[in-house]
């Protein structure tokens, strides 16, 4: 088998791409996508305005690729979990896998927090594809859930759909972190019980006590 060697300058390339979008993460977060600007993207990775345009020609480009790789990379961990755990255990380690990437600066916040980021993403055709994916998967697992007895049927599989998105980037996060009376790890063990616990049903409390 040939392996093929990346010229260094394409290795380069990559690497600032990747550190772009990093910091694109950070400000998405941090200042939200109407106060983002490209000139604060370049003093944030250190480069000059016209090298970030080599790469990204927009802001709009910027926010679909950093929200793309969000998506891509939840799939991927999706694609790590074993097919036999249940999958309300599923459920449970994506969200608190979703919650430490968050605490790591790597999940803007919601397109839904812009309209002017909602109609650039639509327009997208990578973004879309891949939130169509990572939405077919959610709806599928929470299927499966009630198919094993997991879930309340008190609870709409869209509220507990658009909660999974939606809690990786609550802001109580960052007032939890601010009052530094917890750790990483009981922050994000909190919330997923405070998250999951009204989703489950009977059989699933008796069970899990």
């Amino acid at each position: 088998m040939i392996k093929l060697k990346i010229p260094f300058k394409k290795q380069q390339f990559d690497a600032r791409e990747e550190a772009i979008i990093d910091a694109v993460n950070h400000l998405l977060s941090d200042k939200g996508y109407d106060l983002m600007t490209m000139d604060d993207v370049a003093d944030a990775v250190g480069i000059a305005k016209g090298s970030l345009y080599k790469h990204f020609s927009s802001k709009e480009k910027l926010a679909a690729a950093a929200l793309t790789r969000l998506l891509k990379a939840t799939l991927e961990e999706l694609d790590t979990l074993p097919e036999d755990m249940p999958a309300i255990e599923k459920i449970r380690h994506i969200l608190a896998w979703s919650l430490r990437l968050r605490l790591q600066g790597g999940v803007p916040h919601l397109p839904s927090t812009s309209r002017a980021l909602q109609r650039s993403l639509m327009l997208n055709l990578d973004y879309v594809t891949v939130a169509l994916r990572i939405n077919k998967r959610f709806y599928a697992l929470v299927a499966t859930a009630r198919k094993q007895g997991a879930l309340t049927a008190l609870v709409p599989d869209d509220v507990l759909v658009y909660t999974l998105y939606s809690r990786a980037c609550d802001p109580t996060m960052e007032f939890l972190v601010r009052d530094q009376r917890l750790t990483h790890e009981q922050i994000v063990a909190a919330m997923v019980h405070a998250t999951i616990g009204g989703f489950l049903s009977e059989q699933a409390r008796t069970s899990a006590t």
